[in-house]
Formats: C-alpha cells, structure tokens, sequence
C-alpha cells in the first residue's frame, strides 16, 4: 500500500512540474544576422595530369612538370606553410577494344594565396610551366571565426527586437531568453570569377580584367524562446 502511495504521489508531483512548466507565458521567434566581406585570400587546387604507355616514363615526365611547378610556387614567394600536395596517383587504364595498358599520373598540388594581387600571374605562371587541370579556386577570408560571431550576435538581437514588437501591444515585457536554438547554415557562396577568360580592352585602353571577386556573405540563424514578464 505504502509503495501505491509513494507511486501516486511522485505521478502527482510530476504532472504538477509538467503542468507548472507549460504554463510559463513565453514567445518563440527565429532571429537572423548576416555579414559581408571581401575575400582576402584564394585556395587554388591544381594539377598536373600525365598519359602515356610506360608507367615510367609516364611518372618521370610528370614528376618533371611538378618539380617546375614547385620551383614556380616558391620564386612567387608563397610561404611553404601555404601549399602542399593533397594527391599522387599512378593507375593503369586497360584499352579493352585495343588490348592494351596505358597509364595515367596525376598530383594535385593545393595553393593558398594570401596577396590576391598576385592572382592572375600565379594562374598563368602555374598553365605554363605544366598544369594541366584547374580543380577548384575559391576565394575565402582569413577572419571567417570572427565573422560568424558577429553574425550570431546580429541574430539574437533581431530576434529580441522582433519579440520586443510582438508584445508590445500587449501590455508586456520581453524577459530572460529560456531556450535557444542555433540553426546556422553559413553560406559562403563562391565569388563570381573568370580565371580562363579575360575581357577586352575598351576603347579607352583599359586594362584587362580576370577577377571579379565579389564578397563572401555569413548568415547565422537562430530559435529563441523568451519568458514574458
């Protein structure tokens, strides 16, 4: 009988609490903040892809290419700490229809270019002395942590403010946030570039142009729910 007791009294004290815990009057509203900014550094990944018939041969010649690349990255006064290669690969391609074993080499060598004045002489210094294939460039800030925090702040301000707008026709005040909820995506879409096309000189006698880098937009998200007063 005693342990029935003890049972209803706890169901009792939790409906209680569960009962106490809904009727809190509080709002609920979706905040958002964004920021912009100027990219100031590019990530460039590039390589260098070799065919042939002799998988020596074939790896000579494109160990040759890179070596010419390296040398090339480092009289651009990159800082080793800012490229590495990322992939070396050396596979056989088997020619069913001429019965015969070919092979391919590649190494993809990834560049991050911190001065983007340099940019349009990086990319063609890289074609000329063996790139053949240009795999990403994307263009990126150095201050991406800084810049989210400031895009999470403007979120929950505009969601106080909006919760703020709410009640204040109804005679009430915002109080103390109880829950929140991060929903941030951070988009980081990729500037608008032209790194293979070039724009001709207007009559005026411009001079060309290869980049359009554009900025690079943070947006945060966030639930709050708020206790009113």
């Amino acid at each position: 009988m005693k342990k029935v007791v003890l049972f209803l009294t706890i169901m009792f004290m939790t409906m209680s609490y569960g009962q106490e815990i809904k009727q809190i009057p509080q709002i609920n509203v979706n905040g958002e903040g964004k920021v912009k900014v100027a990219p100031d550094q590019v990530c460039i990944s590039a390589t260098v892809e070799t065919k042939g018939n002799n998988a020596k041969d074939v790896k000579k010649q494109n160990d040759e290419k890179i070596d010419a690349v390296l040398k090339f990255i480092k009289k651009m006064n990159v800082p080793t700490a800012d490229f590495k290669t990322k992939q070396v690969a050396l596979n056989p391609q088997y020619d069913y229809e001429k019965k015969k074993t070919s092979y391919n080499a590649t190494q993809t060598i990834e560049i991050v270019l911190k001065d983007l004045t340099k940019y349009d002489e990086l990319m063609e210094g890289l074609v000329q002395q063996g790139i053949n294939r240009i795999d990403k460039v994307s263009f990126e800030t150095s201050k991406l942590a800084q810049i989210e925090t400031e895009a999470r702040k403007l979120a929950i301000k505009d969601a106080k403010l909006k919760a703020e707008d709410y009640v204040s026709v109804l005679g009430q005040k915002v109080g103390k946030a109880y829950t929140i909820a991060d929903n941030t995506q951070v988009y980081r879409p990729q500037p608008m570039y032209s790194a293979m096309k070039t724009m001709a000189m207007d009559s005026a006698g411009a001079e060309n142009q290869t980049l359009a880098v554009g900025e690079i937009e943070v947006v945060a998200n966030v639930s709050v729910s708020f206790i009113l007063d």
